[in-house]
């Protein structure tokens, strides 16, 4: 059963570690179910603890202990030590000098389901160590400020591990008898045991280099299984972009001569950037363009470059505690951002975070687990690997770039590396950094770790024809969160433009500013519950562009009349700005159908975004992705949040007679578009032909809802003949959500054609699982039978159960339950097998108190059924509890 009271771990309890690791020796002798551990561990009291506890607490879970040897040569025995389910408590260790604990244990990788510490995938024996992940290998203090230096060596068979990789250089490798070989490595770079990394294997290798910047040579290798070999130049590519861009933009070079990537099939996460030995999800290696969409590659090399970048915003330098996951997160996740806009398009890139952020996010920020993105409390840490901690905390890192400027965040981020290479530190000393580096005071700033909830801004402007001054008032508050009922204003840089009504920019002058200040947008610095901003010289009213680049993660309250906001998603210059009045103008009107359907009204679109839809059409665009986002409306799940009371239907219905007025009104310009840039370019991924055929899926989209002979022709034609990922995935998408009557036999060619490619099959079940017709649900129930299914497999896991429950809400909300029982039935399944997967799976379920009192109550009795699970997990635990509260 589980412990009544699971252990609440807080940050104001931190404390030294008692002792220190100065070195570890490993020795694997590598077997499916027995794998033999030997750690010789060299140890000394922390002469910083102020602990009189003399006993040493190593962590270890599950773990079959043989032997514990102090200084070589005294075996103890249990009147020594005490073993628990979670750690190995040795009595009386030397308190004066170092000493050497040799500790002997067996595994069973095969039985490791959790997918942590060392586990089976497939044939291939590897390991997931962060956040605790190494205690389940063998005992040893595990926590981030213990940094000892690894050497490990890796015995194994030769035919079934003929590859025995481990983190830093190859030092010796030798036979042995039995048809075994072994293999040792030594990492110079001292490390805490979150980043040990062990891969063996049979896998194959693609081999390239890269010569930095001070002109070393650096050997690159992605191993990968024999038959996806042919799907690794694309990774590999990625990987010298993101070795070159940091060199560019930070100065870091590489510090080791071989740099390592491996791809697993069954991995919790997207990558983890164990030193010099990354080991990916294979989601996020492999591609081709027959296997892989326009925006799979874009993710590829996103992700490539975040677990490279964390070598020094992660590895080199580290976190104290795991209440600082945001120093390493939030900074790497701000610099793949950047590094993505670089490569590809800078608006297309902060349009689709900034997307993901408030559809997800503010969820989150909203909900019964907001907290901090430097937390406060946990009960298990895997629960705060979140897009709070992530995507949050990128923003936070944004903000203080938007203070300081490009030159001065490289100035504050040099000192940084500088004050703290090789040390495990906090979000504090990053701060600190910025700060010195950039003579600035961000005291208050540092609210933004320690308050929950996303701010709220409220903008009202005047207009002084007189005078010609434009007079801003801004007011911020953020509402309510668990623990924290009273918040206190935040500093944050408000960035505004102001447009005239020609269309031309109209300059920026602050009042009490000196004359030849006038700029093209401003940086208004928030730091009161309530601020007036006056704008001068102003012949006539501008038309306010506020926020301008999503500048800080808040919720922004404004009226806008329809024409002001059809007006800047023509007119504004700002690019993210530009679609959020699209966003805004869709939004208002949708939102005026949900009220007409509540109230039994007739429904009727206003035309004004008919003609703003058409007046974006007929402009001339360069860059042809972001053009596709101006022809995008807002997500459902986006709208719901809008809501007070979310009403599913409603939101689907309304959303879809907008689509379907679009379709009709301009359904001569949609084919237009799709002929024009519908061409045969497989295998190019230049931001033209990506660009080319999002315009050209777009149109075919919403082309799909009129049902025409003529477009059901066409799709069925692009699935046919297409000979790249991105075309065929979308012309499938238009028949699976039509009644296209070749249906049901276009998803069974595309199985037929891709059942071996796991990748691609993943694709198919989730976009039958996120489909909106009206056997969708009866559909999943059939899915998770079929023989292609595996519950053990997170990204097939994430693909049928995650994709139903997280991207269609229509059917996974729907009145009578069964979406909740179903999601229920398989978290319960999940929490005995993983339980960092299952509790995952649970945030569909957190936010309950949104909806009706109908679907209130059967989510919270699906909750209340997985709280009372015998054997809860503390993954599962944790999430359902603060649910309930």
């Amino acid at each position: 059963m589980r412990d009544a009271n699971p252990q609440t771990i807080y940050l104001n309890d931190y404390t030294v570690p008692d002792y220190l690791i100065h070195s570890v020796d490993l020795n694997f002798t590598l077997a499916e179910e027995n794998t033999k551990v030997i750690s010789r561990l060299t140890l000394s009291r922390n002469p910083a603890s102020k602990s009189g506890d003399t006993a040493l607490v190593l962590a270890g879970e599950n773990l079959t202990l043989i032997s514990v040897i102090l200084n070589d040569d005294n075996e103890l025995t249990d009147q020594h030590y005490l073993q628990t389910p979670d750690s190995l408590i040795i009595h009386e260790v030397p308190q004066h000098r170092n000493f050497v604990l040799t500790i002997e244990n067996i595994i069973n990788p095969k039985a490791n389901t959790a997918l942590e510490g060392l586990y089976l995938s497939n044939s291939m024996l590897c390991t997931q160590c962060e956040a605790e992940g190494f205690r389940k290998i063998t005992y040893f203090l595990d926590r981030p400020d213990v940094m000892p230096q690894f050497t490990t060596t890796l015995i194994g068979d030769k035919d079934r591990y003929p590859v025995l990789l481990s983190n830093g250089n190859k030092i010796a490798q030798g036979e042995l008898p039995d048809n075994r070989h072994w293999v040792t490595w030594e990492d110079p770079f001292n490390k805490p045991c979150y980043l040990f990394a062990l891969v063996a294997g049979q896998l194959d290798c693609i081999e390239d280099s890269f010569i930095t910047q001070s002109g070393r040579t650096i050997s690159l290798q992605i191993f990968v299984e024999k038959q996806d070999l042919d799907k690794c130049a694309h990774a590999m590519q990625s990987l010298k972009n993101a070795m070159h861009w940091d060199e560019q933009v930070y100065g870091r070079e590489y510090d080791l001569d071989l740099y390592m990537i491996v791809a697993v099939g069954h991995f919790n996460m997207g990558a983890m950037e164990n030193k010099g030995l990354n080991v990916f999800n294979t989601k996020f290696v492999l591609a081709r363009p027959d296997t892989a969409t326009d925006s799979d590659y874009e993710h590829i090399e996103g992700v490539i470059g975040h677990e490279y970048f964390h070598n020094w915003t992660g590895n080199r330098i580290t976190c104290r505690d795991w209440f600082q996951l945001s120093l390493k997160e939030g900074f790497t996740v701000f610099r793949d951002q950047e590094f993505t806009g670089d490569r590809t398009s800078k608006a297309v890139k902060r349009i689709e975070d900034v997307n993901n952020l408030r559809t997800r996010q503010f969820a989150e920020d909203a909900g019964p687990l907001a907290h901090p993105i430097r937390p406060h409390a946990y009960i298990e840490i895997n629960n705060f690997y979140t897009l709070t901690v992530y995507e949050k905390g990128a923003e936070v890192v944004r903000m203080i770039h938007t203070l300081v400027g490009a030159e001065g965040f490289r100035k504050g981020s040099d000192l940084y590396f500088e004050r703290h290479d090789g040390q495990a530190v906090t979000c504090d000393d990053f701060v600190n950094a910025m700060e010195a580096a950039n003579a600035i005071d961000l005291t208050q700033f540092r609210l933004w770790y320690a308050q929950a909830g996303t701010p709220v801004l409220t903008v009202q402007q005047a207009y002084d024809a007189e005078a010609q001054t434009l007079t801003l008032t801004i007011t911020q508050q953020c509402p309510p969160t668990p623990g924290q009922a009273v918040k206190e204003p935040m500093h944050m840089p408000v960035t505004v433009g102001l447009i005239n009504k020609d269309g031309s920019i109209a300059p920026c002058k602050l009042q009490d500013l000196e004359r030849g200040n006038e700029r093209d947008e401003v940086i208004l610095q928030l730091t009161q519950a309530e601020q007036t901003f006056i704008f001068e010289d102003l012949k006539e009213q501008p038309v306010l562009s506020i926020l301008r680049g999503f500048s800080a993660p808040v919720k922004l309250i404004m009226e806008r009349r329809l024409e002001e906001l059809a007006f800047l998603l023509s007119h504004d210059s700002d690019t993210f700005n530009r679609w959020e009045a699209g966003q805004q103008l869709a939004g208002q009107i949708i939102a005026g159908l949900i009220a007409d359907i509540q109230n039994n009204r007739p429904l009727q679109v206003n035309p004004i975004i008919i003609t703003a839809f058409k007046q974006v059409i007929e402009q001339s665009w360069d860059d042809l992705s972001y053009f596709s986002l101006l022809l995008s409306l807002p997500s459902e799940t986006y709208l719901a949040e809008q809501m007070q009371v979310v009403d599913v239907e409603a939101i689907h219905t309304a959303r879809e007679f907008v689509l379907l007025a679009l379709a009709e009104q301009l359904q001569e310009q949609f084919k237009t578009l799709y002929q024009d840039n519908h061409r045969e370019e497989s295998g190019v991924f230049d931001s033209g032909a990506i660009g080319r055929r999002r315009i050209k899926n777009i149109c075919l989209a919403y082309l799909g809802r009129l049902e025409q002979a003529q477009i059901q022709q066409w799709s069925q034609q692009q699935f046919d003949a297409a000979k790249n990922m991105t075309d065929q995935m979308a012309a499938l998408a238009v028949i699976v959500n039509s009644s296209h009557p070749a249906r049901q036999q276009c998803l069974s060619n595309f199985y037929q054609q891709w059942q071996t490619e796991a990748l691609v099959i993943d694709k198919w079940f989730a976009l039958q699982a996120s489909s909106h017709n009206p056997d969708t649900f009866t559909t999943v129930q059939a899915l998770m039978q079929h023989p292609a299914f595996d519950l053990k497999n997170p990204n097939r896991v994430r693909s049928l159960i995650g994709a139903f429950s997280q991207a269609n809400p229509l059917h996974f909300h729907a009145a009578n339950g069964q979406g909740y029982q179903f999601l229920a039935d398989q978290i319960i399944a999940l929490n005995t097998l993983n339980p960092q997967v299952a509790s995952r799976m649970l945030s569909a379920l957190t936010t309950w108190r949104r909806y009706d009192q109908g679907r209130q109550a059967l989510i919270k009795a699906q909750l209340e059924r997985i709280m009372t699970t015998e054997d809860v997990s503390k993954d599962v635990y944790e999430v359902v509890s603060k649910s309930l509260a």
